[in-house]
């Protein structure tokens, strides 16, 4: 070991901080031999590791000299190798310079890259005309032999299409060659084939009712069908891979574009030209046709054709088998195209008589309706939607919706004006409803049933967004209409019954406003918006206006972040604005609340508020007829001093008092009037108010402005009677027996106590159990306490007055008041 004075001073010290830290007291130095031996097995190790270090250092030192070595020997090869290429490059391009030598060369090399090409060029026109000729060459003497070259050649077409792209459109003439020499040879194949099968047909007497039908025919049209077929597969395959993710139409099979040729000559004959079947305001003969040829056919292509698509269907694959799945579908596929030309000639003939127009896309929504129930027409079973039909056809593609919505429009607007115009459009319709029912007026029946029919005229549309288009366009503006001439009533009943109004028109105008006849005109308004917020609730919860609010919330769903409209060109606010607040109140998930709600929302709301608010106008109309009619019954003052009556009288009902006999009459008269136009619960509002109208008259201007005697007591609770009875009558006794006093409780109750019985019991002891409280033991006990006054209130049964009040009440007996 090195000597302590030959250390630096870092390793100085950490010497010294190593014996400080293994020795700090003497007994430390006996362990001081192993400490040593220890330190000098660390030495030795430490030793060998850097000896192996020294190693392994000279080792990857003299490797990288030789790889450095190595490096600089392929350079000077490389210069010299680069040095002789450029010598010879420029002996051989006669170029002074390499740069000049090399561009030289690349020019060469195109030249020969395109000889290459153009060399493959002509093979593959060469390959191109031997497929043809040789289908050619096939086709008369074994057709189905002709299919394999004409099969190739539409591969190598398909092969260049999809080459041109990556090649950047490098040999467009050769793709228009190669497709025209494959079409050409199609057509040739197709007519020949097509010749063939007519000549079979026209053997089986095709499309005769009494057709031919052999074994040997049968055989010869499967062979003609099935190469038909084979010669369209090429073009159903690629019509499959291109329509990926695309809607396609449905291809018309080969086959049965031949056999559909002899019924649309037919189809033709009849209804084009001057012929008596050719009719514009008939185009239900055109269609009933197109519809009696599948009907009459159909069952021919289920039962001999179906086999043969089967069998085609797994000879091809998956990817084609859509196109067989069904036989009597595939014709009807076939047939359409004869009515979609007639129909593109049949449309402008009619564009300018809107009758013809509304009539033809009725008759054509019925047809694709017959189409769907009868065959369950699917073009593509594969396909997320069903068959949009014709209609949709005519209405969307064709752009002749926004004609045909106008023209309904037109015929809407029209008939509800005739319904509005008509003489007995504002009577009420006492028969058309039950009798517990609120009665409408006969026009907003009507109303209803037009639009009713408006729903059956687009229903069947299969464009949501021209269903709602029409639902907002014709059927809420007629409802908005109609609310609208019942809030212009409301406000000029208001208006005529005003002071202003009541001194403009004079005696003989206020008579149409007063009264029964008054009610009548309130009448109107109320029923007829009860009944029609009663038909859209129902509407809204119909299966069809369910399902197209449904839709409306998914299509807020799929279109809220990108701000496209949910229909047309209406957007989600204009939409809200007609049908309900709830569609803009769907925040991205469907919850209870955003569900919530219905197309008819804001209509119905708008009826709601009519409705509510012309019941409350009945009940104050009501109240203040009856209330101005039992005026003269707050000034009768002779209560104190009616004499007591006999005791025959006593034993029959008091006669109602003369001043309160008229408004009993007005009473009558207006209930009786109103239990027929009212149904039973806005009935029962309207009295429940106007008992508790009288209630508060009778009270106020009555039972605490005067003094009782006994009998002027009983005479006043029968007025009361007599008043409840009169409505009770027009609720229906039956039914609603004593529902008056029921309502008129603080005033029933108050009368209990004014007829209290003045005859004196015995000495003071208390009225027994089973006797009726007097006048004067109720008296002791109601003014002793409140505690008092509560227990004999109980036992009177009254509940609905407090203690000063029964009090006040009891005051009012001239016996109390002396």
């Amino acid at each position: 070991m090195a000597p302590l004075t030959a250390l630096s001073s870092h390793e100085r010290n950490r010497v010294e901080d190593y014996l400080n830290d293994k020795i700090q007291v003497s007994a430390d130095l006996e362990s001081l031999d192993s400490l040593l031996s220890s330190l000098r097995a660390q030495q030795e190790l430490q030793r060998k590791q850097l000896a192996e270090a020294h190693e392994a250092l000279s080792s990857a030192t003299k490797a990288s000299d030789d790889h450095a070595e190595a490096t600089r020997k392929q350079a000077e090869a490389f210069t010299h190798d680069q040095a002789d290429i450029d010598r010879r490059l420029k002996a051989i391009t006669q170029s002074e310079t390499s740069d000049e030598a090399a561009r030289s060369l690349e020019k060469s090399m195109e030249r020969l890259q395109r000889l290459e090409v153009s060399k493959g060029y002509v093979e593959l026109l060469k390959e191109a005309e031997e497929l043809s000729k040789q289908a050619l060459a096939n086709l008369t003497s074994e057709p189905r032999a002709a299919l394999k070259p004409y099969s190739r050649l539409r591969t190598i077409v398909g092969s260049l299409k999809d080459a041109q792209p990556a090649a950047e459109g490098a040999a467009p003439h050769l793709v228009d060659y190669t497709e025209k020499l494959a079409f050409a040879l199609r057509q040739q194949m197709k007519e020949y084939f097509g010749n063939n099968l007519k000549k079979t047909l026209e053997e089986l007497k095709w499309p005769t009712r009494e057709l031919n039908i052999t074994d040997q025919l049968l055989a010869r049209w499967r062979q003609d069908v099935e190469l038909l077929i084979d010669l369209q597969a090429p073009e159903l395959q690629n019509r499959d891979a291109l329509g990926s993710g695309m809607a396609l139409e449905p291809p018309v099979l080969f086959p049965l574009e031949v056999m559909v040729h002899p019924l649309d000559l037919r189809f033709k004959y009849h209804f084009s030209g001057d012929k008596p079947t050719n009719r514009l305001d008939k185009p239900e003969y055109f269609l009933s046709h197109i519809m009696d040829l599948i009907n009459q056919y159909g069952g021919f292509f289920v039962s001999y054709l179906q086999p043969i698509l089967d069998e085609k269907a797994q000879a091809l694959g998956s990817g084609l088998d859509w196109n067989f799945y069904n036989a009597s579908h595939s014709f009807i596929t076939a047939v359409i195209p004869m009515l979609t030309q007639k129909i593109s000639l049949f449309l402008p003939q009619i564009s300018n008589y809107p009758q013809l127009l509304s009539h033809f896309i009725h008759e054509l929504m019925n047809f694709d309706n017959e189409i769907r129930e009868t065959w369950n027409y699917l073009p593509d079973p594969y396909a997320d939607d069903n068959w949009k039909g014709m209609t949709w056809e005519v209405l969307t593609r064709q752009g002749w919706y926004d004609r045909w919505l106008q023209v309904e429009k037109d015929f809407a607007l029209a008939r509800y004006k005739d319904i509005i115009d008509t003489a007995d459009s504002g009577e009420i319709d006492y028969d058309g409803m039950e009798l517990t029912a609120t009665k409408p007026t006969k026009a907003a029946i009507r109303v209803n049933d037009l639009l009713e029919t408006i729903t059956e005229r687009y229903q069947p549309l299969s464009s949501f967004s021209q269903k709602l288009r029409f639902l907002i366009d014709i059927q809420i503006t007629i409802f908005d209409q109609f609310h609208e001439r019942l809030y212009s009533a409301l406000e000029a009943y208001l208006a005529r019954t005003s002071t202003l109004g009541r001194t403009v028109q004079g005696a003989d105008g206020q008579a149409s406003v007063e009264g029964v006849a008054g009610l009548e005109r309130l009448c109107r308004v109320f029923g007829s918006a009860e009944y029609l917020e009663k038909k859209m609730e129902d509407w809204s919860n119909d299966v069809f206006f369910v399902e197209l609010w449904s839709e409306l919330q998914d299509r807020v769903l799929q279109n809220r972040d990108s701000g496209r409209n949910v229909a047309g060109t209406m957007s989600v606010a204009e939409v809200a604005s007609r049908t309900s607040p709830a569609v803009t109140n769907n925040n991205g998930t469907h919850t209870e609340t955003s569900s919530d709600g219905a197309l008819f929302d804001e209509t119905a709301s708008a009826y709601r508020r009519l409705r509510l608010r012309s019941e409350t106008i009945i009940t104050s109309t009501l109240s203040s007829n009856v209330l101005a009619a039992l005026k003269p019954y707050s000034r009768v003052s002779t209560w104190a001093t009616l004499s007591t009556p006999s005791a025959t009288a006593t034993a029959s009902p008091l006669s109602p008092s003369s001043e309160v006999a008229h408004a009993m009459r007005t009473l009558s008269t207006q209930l009786s009037f109103l239990s027929h136009a009212l149904g039973t619960a806005p009935l029962r509002r309207v009295s429940r108010h106007l008992l508790l109208s009288i209630q508060a008259f009778i009270w106020d201007s009555v039972l605490t402005k005067n003094t009782f005697s006994t009998t002027g007591a009983a005479q006043l609770a029968s007025d009361v009677d007599h008043l409840c009875n009169v409505v009770d009558a027009a609720l229906g006794a039956s039914n609603h027996a004593g529902i008056s006093m029921r309502t008129i409780k603080k005033l029933t109750e108050g009368l209990r106590i004014l007829c209290l019985s003045a005859v004196e019991q015995e000495g003071d002891a208390p009225a027994k159990d089973d006797a009726a409280l007097g006048l004067w033991d109720v008296e002791k006990r109601l003014f002793r306490d409140n505690e008092s006054a509560r227990g004999v209130l109980a036992e009177l049964e009254i509940d609905s007055l407090s203690e000063a009040e029964a009090r006040s009440v009891l005051e009012r007996r001239v016996e109390i008041g002396s």
